[in-house]
């Protein structure tokens, strides 16, 4: 399973930070980040609340475009290790810069460098998506617009939103995303995690987005589902990441399956791979283990993914060079 070439969609920059690259930042700066560490190591959290909180504080240390040169390095070996070829990493203006765009500016241009070096090194494309977070509110979901709409070019591909999808509705959103819209940035949401069918479907009709961030509480609608079907919708499925906080009790009970089977396009991917304890190698051996999908299907999956790209043309004919050679 880790040597198949493989496509992903949906990954928190920040939320696929490796604790021991956190706890050498925390050292760097005398910060004590001990509270979010369980003993084995990894990052310790019960429940999706605890889960934002904890996550907003490994990202504390992350202070410098220095920072995330470094951290962007870090990730992609790690997702190069586990056979990812391409990778779409949520950034977000929030962290990097507070939301001024000069600010922004040097943060994105640390990335943009770092996954140029690890695209050379590790044979990894990334591409960006920025996000603003929902629970900030809508205020500040603006400034992070500007930033997107500012930036938008070959690496900074899409917009979109996240954080916790019970605050607000997605029509508070509207602004921010008409702005991203405008610039030419491609779309997605977080919805249909927490919030219901009803969120899935409002991200649809009201933000007009091409993809979903998780999306999979649209099985409860079949009506939803068939919509999805028709439009094309893509769903960024992330089950690890769902069975972890117990979005779903156990991989068996996953929606996957009746999603994909109902002519909805999915695609897998880590969402915070180290908080969740996975990788995408974790996630194709659990696809295997728990509903028989073999070669043919991670096949498809990749290709779902490959045409749901927010990349240009021309790396989207690369990439589908390098997925034949799987």
């Amino acid at each position: 399973m880790r040597d198949i070439n493989k496509m992903e969609l949906h990954l928190h920059l920040e939320g696929a930070a490796p604790p021991a690259f956190i706890r050498r930042l925390a050292a760097e700066q005398s910060t004590d980040l001990s509270g979010i560490f369980a003993e084995d190591g990894g990052y310790a959290f019960s429940g999706f609340n605890h889960f934002l909180t904890v996550y907003e504080a490994a990202t504390s240390v992350l202070k410098t475009p220095e920072h995330f040169a470094r951290l962007t390095r870090a990730v992609l070996e790690e997702s190069a290790s586990h056979g990812v070829i391409y990778t779409e990493a949520f950034l977000s203006p929030d962290f990097c810069g507070g939301g001024d765009v000069a600010a922004w500016r040097d943060y994105l241009a640390a990335i943009e460098e770092a996954a140029q070096a690890a695209e050379r090194d590790f044979g990894i494309v990334m591409r960006g998506i920025v996000t603003c977070i929902r629970h900030f509110g809508p205020d500040r979901a603006r400034p992070a617009a500007i930033c997107a709409a500012e930036t938008h070019g070959d690496f900074l591909r899409g917009f979109g939103i996240a954080g916790d999808e019970m605050m607000g509705r997605p029509r508070d959103f509207l602004w921010a995303f008409d702005c991203a819209r405008e610039a030419g940035l491609h779309l997605t949401a977080h919805a249909g995690e927490w919030g219901g069918a009803r969120s899935v479907r409002e991200a649809v009709e009201d933000l007009r987005v091409s993809r979903i961030g998780h999306g999979v509480h649209a099985v409860d609608d079949p009506a939803l589902v068939e919509t999805l079907a028709e439009l094309g919708v893509v769903l960024e499925v992330c089950p690890g990441s769902n069975v972890a906080l117990g979005v779903y009790p156990r991989w068996p009970a996953h929606p996957i399956v009746r999603l994909r089977d109902a002519g909805v396009k999915v695609t897998v991917s880590t969402d915070d791979p180290p908080f969740f304890r996975t990788t995408m190698t974790a996630e194709y051996e659990n696809l295997n283990r728990s509903f028989g999908w073999d070669e043919t299907d991670f096949a498809a999956l990749a290709e779902t993914a490959l045409e749901a790209a927010f990349c240009d043309d021309a790396t989207r004919q690369a990439l589908a060079k390098r997925l034949k050679e799987t």
